[in-house]
């Protein structure tokens, strides 16, 4: 079996789809995954909106079925290089997919109860309702030929007997390892790794990830990866941020104690010293009609 490569969209995406279907309740396992995102329940029944879903639910069965052929070749220690599957021959037309089999996401704060007062000054829907870990969402699928609400986000129990619940899934195994794997490789950057700091930058960022992992909203972007390393940048710039400041309080009180301050305090004294040497050799030479 081939290694398994943790930092790419694909793979992201995958397992942060599992990790927020353990916050959902699901009708059947058919329903749980998502042809096309929308906004509105109307949109469903647009053309555009219709074929988009075909077009994604094609590409989604192509690449299901040459993976499973990349593997049983790729695990057969019999097979040669010239029998390597290609993608073209699994590729799926979407005008062969019925309209009946799509399932659609709808983003929706319909069944998240009202919770006034949480914010002093409510700027968006989301504002007006419970906190919730990620964007609530509904799928819609043709169940006997008529439109019906097969999934919905945040929810424990049966539609009918069931309550909203943010606290009843977890994130998966391998999504845990992505956000470790992720702060790992962006801490051994080279304007990171010298820091003796750089285990808190860590942490801090693995506990950012851990907080804000799942409000990737794939309606927005279709690119995890990138959202996951802004996350970790600002939690790296924060953590710098603060070392600085402590940094320059505890050379002030060294300096006022007549001690010797940070090495860091030093250089940056001899900097500003030499800048100023450097102004006024400057200005000497431009009185005596030199051209500087």
């Amino acid at each position: 079996m081939r290694k398994q490569n943790y930092l790419n969209n694909k793979d992201m995406l995958k397992e942060i789809h599992k990790s927020k279907l353990s916050y959902c309740y699901v009708l059947d396992d058919d329903y749980s995954r998502f042809d096309t995102i929308v906004e509105n329940i109307d949109d469903v029944k647009n053309s555009e909106v219709i074929q988009v879903a075909k077009e994604n639910r094609a590409r989604q069965l192509s690449i299901e079925a040459y993976e499973r052929a990349y593997f049983d070749w790729y695990d057969d220690p019999k097979s040669k290089q010239s029998q390597k599957p290609k993608q073209i021959n699994y590729k799926i037309d979407p005008d062969t997919i019925d309209e009946k089999s799509l399932v659609f996401r709808l983003m929706t704060f319909d069944h998240v109860p009202l919770e006034p007062g949480r914010k002093n000054k409510p700027k968006t829907v989301a504002d007006h309702h419970s906190k919730c870990n990620f964007p609530p969402f509904k799928h819609y699928a043709y169940i006997h030929g008529e439109l019906k609400e097969c999934l919905r986000s945040h929810w424990e129990g049966g539609l009918d007997n069931g309550k909203f619940n943010t606290q009843h899934g977890a994130i998966t195994n391998n999504l845990a390892k992505m956000y470790i794997k992720l702060c790992e490789r962006y801490s051994m950057r080279s304007n990171w790794r010298g820091y003796t700091y750089v285990d808190e930058m860590r942490s801090h960022a693995l506990l950012q990830l851990s907080q804000i992992g799942l409000q990737f909203n794939e309606l927005k972007s279709e690119n995890p990866f990138a959202y996951y390393t802004a996350a970790v940048t600002n939690s790296f710039t924060r953590v710098l941020n603060l070392e600085k400041r402590n940094q320059n309080i505890r050379d002030d009180l060294l300096q006022e104690a007549g001690q010797t301050p940070s090495w860091t305090r030093q250089i940056e004294h001899e900097m500003a010293e030499r800048a100023k040497w450097d102004e006024k050799s400057d200005k000497e030479r431009k009185e005596h009609g030199f051209n500087v």
